[in-house]
């Protein structure tokens, strides 16, 4: 990072319980004494680290005669940002919801003033929504941060932003507040919340922040992050369950023992914990669908084969080779997969709202994972090579001449429904993996023309549409895709230009993941368990809980690491499988579920459901991933 010389313009400011601002004064540079409203503050500046971050130590005295219900907001602010970038890290991108997006959380826009839309020029959040309690904002010339952790004296912590004509604030807030509404993962927004702190009179309250002045590229994040994330290592620590074959062993037992059925050949997406829900031994709460990648399907029988084919177990060597047999012997009339198969009417498409649409992402992760199966000791069966063929040659001659290989697809005659986002960049790695089909250079000539083209969503600091079902939002989904697309261009290639895009879509990608481990009520789940949260990602901003699916490029970031000759992105790595090695059932009755089942939801802020909760069912892509990762990191040497 280009060393930016002291520290940030600074304020401080009083708020009393309904967010209105009762006083500020700007902190003198180099810290100093201020008063605000009825505090008195002493803010003390530490000289700055390596990264250029700055220590701020703020003693605040309530020096009125009253008890003061409030607030203390540090603000930090940067000039010439009449267009200003923003980063939340896994809460806020940019704008973070583009305006054509069908799926509907927080947005920003400069002047607007629809909390019931949510959509605003300021917001404020809980800090423990943030995979790391720091907000970042860009001008045109420069950048900066605040930082917190996310308990302090006065309670859980709060961040946020705003923009006042040309000028970009970023806050921390003692104790939180959520303004203009809060966002509890329903189009609906919930009344604005905040903590409560009463400051009794002559009460004195250690409060400590960390804040920087940045260069303009918005890529001056991360080594800011990674500085956190080493801090932390040691204060936050992740004790897994058990060891790397051991869940590799129960997570397969759990894809063949509760999602596969045989009749007709498939993973069911999930299944409940409690097998007597309403009768019935639990089946009218398990989802009787099958993507055929994704969240079920080819990519996890992958796993399963993988994994069959190193311990000996028949049973899962036959259930993965006949769901990916199902799912091959299935092509849509347009020449590719089809998106999901259900059971009440067979074959369709996939979670999108346009009629007879097939997504680019699922698609392509399917036909990836396949080849990788073509790879494995007895995996060149005839069916499954015309099936790779098939649809790597139908998106190969849909792909625009700037690169573009579609995002929505026509199930039925092929044409490409929608070319928005950027979900076609797991494509790049299916035709990177199809080498040994390539007998005129055609699918690595796709895939270049594709890493040029997707390459403006990386180095915008911005990915988006991978998921089906959250639309255009930004996801930790889009930086995995990207990971494995520019890993799987240099392995093919060794061109520098696709290194460095891995490189930064990692450092992206893990903007999503907790570098801390949030603190829980000792009655909830997640409290009880003592579960650890740091190595687990934020889903998205729009889907805040945690999620294991970044288990799914492990191979890619360790192979990143021996690229680069950078540690980090393999030690990131391991700590991810590390995190999702916790709350495995080991036997029937463990975490009130049967061994084997995988939760996908780990709920580490006030999304969906409360904080500490996790949700009681079971996923296939949550057992798969955990399996392919286990299975690569046993292959790779890893760390168990």
């Amino acid at each position: 990072m280009a060393e930016i010389a002291g520290a940030p313009s600074l304020r401080v400011e009083a708020l009393d319980a309904t967010g209105t601002v009762t006083g500020y004064a700007a902190v003198p540079d180099g810290g100093g004494h201020v008063a605000a409203g009825p505090f008195a503050v002493e803010v003390k500046i530490g000289a700055p680290s390596a990264t250029g971050l700055h220590e701020v130590a703020l003693s605040v005295s309530n020096v009125s005669a009253d008890a003061f219900a409030g607030h203390v907001r540090l603000v930090a602010s940067v000039a010439d940002a009449a267009d200003p970038w923003w980063l939340i890290p896994g809460l806020f991108y940019g704008e973070n919801r583009p305006v054509d997006c069908d799926r509907r959380f927080p947005r920003f826009e400069a002047g607007a003033d629809d909390p019931a839309g949510m959509v605003s020029d300021h917001w404020s959040f809980r800090s423990d929504r943030a995979a790391t309690a720091a907000v970042f904002a860009w001008g045109a010339s420069a950048g900066v941060v605040v930082a917190a952790a996310e308990l302090s004296p006065c309670g859980p912590t709060g961040i946020g932003l705003a923009q006042r004509g040309p000028v970009a604030d970023v806050h921390v807030v003692f104790p939180f507040r959520e303004d203009p509404v809060t966002y509890y993962g329903s189009a609906e927004p919930l009344p604005p919340h905040a903590g409560v702190y009463i400051w009794q009179p002559g009460e004195l309250v250690e409060l400590r922040a960390a804040t920087s002045r940045l260069p303009a590229d918005r890529h001056a994040y991360a080594p800011v992050l990674r500085a956190v994330y080493e801090q932390n290592r040691l204060l936050h620590p992740v004790t897994p369950w058990v060891t790397v074959p051991d869940a590799a062993a129960i997570a397969a037992e759990g894809l063949v023992r509760w999602h596969y059925d045989p009749d007709p050949g498939v993973l069911l997406e999930t299944v409940g914990f409690d097998r007597e829900v309403s009768g019935g031994d639990g089946r009218p709460v398990d989802r009787q669908a099958m993507h055929v990648g994704w969240i079920s399907g080819i990519p996890w029988a992958y796993a399963l084969l993988a994994h069959g084919r190193r311990s000996g177990s028949a049973a899962a060597v036959e259930a993965a080779t006949h769901v990916i047999d199902f799912c091959c012997a299935n092509l849509s009339p347009s020449g590719t997969f089809w998106g999901r198969w259900e059971r009440a009417g067979g074959w369709t498409q996939s979670w999108t709202p346009i009629t007879h649409g097939l997504h680019a992402r699922t698609l392509g992760e399917a036909t990836l994972f396949l080849l990788r199966a073509l790879a494995l000791p007895g995996g060149s069966r005839p069916a499954w090579v015309a099936a790779a063929r098939s649809n790597l040659d139908a998106v190969r001659d849909r792909q625009r001449t700037d690169g573009n290989l579609g995002s929505v697809h026509h199930a039925e005659d092929g044409r490409v429904l929608s070319w928005t986002g950027a979900s076609g960049l797991t494509w790049i790695a299916a035709f990177c993996e199809a080498a040994h089909l390539d007998g005129d250079g055609s699918y690595l000539a796709a895939a270049e023309r594709a890493g040029d083209y997707y390459a403006r969503f990386v180095e915008r600091e911005f990915i988006h549409g991978a998921p089906e079902d959250v639309d255009l939002a930004p996801t930790s989904e889009d930086g995995y895709a990207a990971v494995m697309a520019y890993v799987a261009l240099h392995r093919r290639t060794g061109a520098a230009r696709w290194l460095d895009l891995a490189r930064r879509a990692a450092d992206w990608t893990l903007t999503f993941r907790y570098t801390y481990n949030v603190r829980f009520a000792p009655r909830t789940p997640l409290g009880i368990y003592g579960f650890a949260t740091r190595g687990g990602d934020q889903a998205s901003p729009s889907n805040q809980h945690l999620h294991a699916y970044g288990l799914v490029c492990t191979a890619e970031l360790a192979e990143l690491s021996a690229a680069t000759g950078d540690p980090h992105y393999r030690e990131r790595a391991e700590e991810a499988v590390a995190c999702f090695r916790q709350l495995i059932p080991t036997a029937d009755g463990e975490v009130n579920a049967y061994r084997g089942m995988i939760t996908e939801r780990y709920y580490q802020t006030e999304c969906f459901q409360p904080k500490g909760m996790l949700l009681t069912l079971s996923h296939a892509w949550s057992a798969g991933v955990l399996l392919l990762a286990c299975e690569q990191l046993i292959a790779g040497g890893g760390r168990a």
